[in-house]
């Protein structure tokens, strides 16, 4: 059967039946509509959730599954109304759910609300099932692709100017991490140089170590900065042999994701989500400075994701993905903040800045899109579909493009400052970081689907011609 994106309310029968709609679901329906409330008994410990597995596209089938419920709970899933499944669904003994539901060639993308209804006891929840814009691949004529297989784990990668080379993070699995390594790439033939693997994290006995995910270059000192997420700090290693060179102690960062350097002002920050709070360390002394506290318009908890640095004009830019805000940090007039709503964007992840043109670029994963945003008054221009769980931005200014990581779609779309997209490239399996070397050249890294998979676990070097 398929879902049906319109409500049934006063319509034919036989009109539903020509939409889709069997008779038995029809029937269930109209009877869970208009049957009497029984109120039997509640479940006081609900604790059932749903979700979709990948990526849901118009025309597709959607493998949904939940789990957390009672054994033998019948779960029946309604959208608009409709019911999704002709029975009622009965979770197993391990409380888990599982279905596969038809989703209209012409259903609408976006977030649609689902609701859970539980009886045996009885309870109830919403999830929002994302069906995904399609974005067809175009323009690769205009483009110079050239890929390299690396490490498992890839995560994220910074040019340096000084050392003409890439800074590749990896770190595989969930903790106990004990698989990472930092990088030194050539940036022509994507070659290996050299790396290192970071060292046992102190007091754990289970093998973790100090495992990299976020990188900043620091030429003015000839550094790498990286990001410990797992044990909530960072640490800097030399660029010349990747010597560490200083360990931070475990919690001088929460989460820690991103990390900025400003070379000028010999500072580097870093982004913590689900904190309100921006890290600052002395990029000099390698040293721990006091945060910057982030503000929000809303009452929401803010969660700061990818950061932008625009040096020359003192500002550090953030975005928010439980808030979906954007936050303009003035570093030269006592960390005043400017704050703008981000409509159009949900879960926003990534954003890069053309500071001459005075625009922001954000990337949302619940959204699938980018919004090119003016900086001056917080105004959406432009909003495009990109492809679905778009994650990472990043802004050329010698090419004038924005390259956006689409993980779900396994894409990287070039976009220029009218919001029309220029290409539509194929990023491999899902794409997790675009960055940049000031010479027209873009680097994306992507991940594993599994172990077989050809496409993983790649730099791809992307060239305007």
């Amino acid at each position: 059967m398929q879902i049906n994106f319109n409500c049934i309310r006063h319509t034919p029968a036989s009109l539903l039946r020509k939409a889709g709609l069997s008779a038995a679901v029809l029937s269930l329906s109209l009877a869970n509509a208009f049957a009497a409330p029984s109120f039997d008994q509640p479940d006081p410990d609900f604790r059932g959730m749903v979700n979709a597995a990948g990526v849901v596209y118009p025309g597709s089938d959607a493998q949904l599954a939940g789990r957390g419920f009672t054994p033998g709970q019948e779960v029946i899933l309604l959208q608009n109304g409709n019911a999704l499944t002709q029975d009622a669904l009965v979770a197993d003994k391990d409380g888990n759910i599982s279905a596969k539901v038809a989703i209209p060639a012409q259903a609408a993308t976006g977030l649609h609300p689902v609701v859970v209804q539980v009886s045996k006891p009885s309870a109830a929840a919403v999830f929002e099932l994302k069906v995904s814009p399609k974005i067809e691949l175009s323009g690769q004529d205009k483009f110079e692709l050239q890929s390299q297989h690396l490490v498992p784990g890839l995560y994220q990668s910074a040019y340096s100017p000084r050392s003409k080379a890439l800074f590749v993070t990896s770190a595989v699995g969930r903790p106990p991490v004990k698989e990472s390594q930092l990088l030194k790439v050539n940036p022509q033939t994507l070659a290996i140089e050299a790396r290192v693997t970071p060292a046992a994290q102190k007091g754990r006995d289970d093998g973790q170590v100090q495992a990299v995910y976020g990188v900043g270059v620091d030429d003015a000192h000839g550094n790498v900065w990286v990001t410990n997420t797992r044990s909530n700090t960072v640490s800097v290693y030399s660029q010349k042999d990747l010597k560490l060179v200083k360990q931070f102690e475990d919690g001088a960062a929460s989460h820690a994701r991103d990390v900025a350097i400003d070379e000028k002002a010999q500072r580097a920050y870093v982004s913590s989500p689900g904190s309100k709070l921006i890290s600052v360390f002395d990029t000099k002394k390698l040293a721990a400075l006091e945060p910057i506290e982030l503000k929000s318009r809303t009452r929401k908890e803010l969660s700061p994701m990818s950061l932008a640095l625009d040096s020359e004009h003192g500002r550090l830019y953030t975005v928010s993905a439980s808030t979906n805000e954007l936050i303009i940090v003035d570093l030269k007039n006592g960390n005043a903040q400017t704050v703008h709503a981000l409509p159009g964007a949900r879960g926003a992840a990534g954003v890069a800045v053309d500071s001459k043109n005075e625009q922001v670029y954000v990337a949302s994963q619940g959204s699938d899109n980018l919004l090119i945003v003016d900086a001056k008054d917080g105004k959406v221009l432009h909003q495009v579909l990109v492809g679905a769980g778009a994650l990472n931005v990043a802004y050329d200014p010698k090419t004038e493009l924005a390259y956006v990581a689409s993980r779900g779609a396994g894409t990287v779309t070039a976009v220029n400052g009218k919001g029309e997209i220029v290409a539509n490239l194929d990023g491999g399996s899902f794409p997790n970081h675009v960055s940049l070397d000031g010479l027209g050249n873009a680097y994306l890294v992507n991940k594993a689907k599994g172990k077989d998979d050809p496409t993983a676990d790649r730099i791809t070097r992307i060239h305007l011609k």
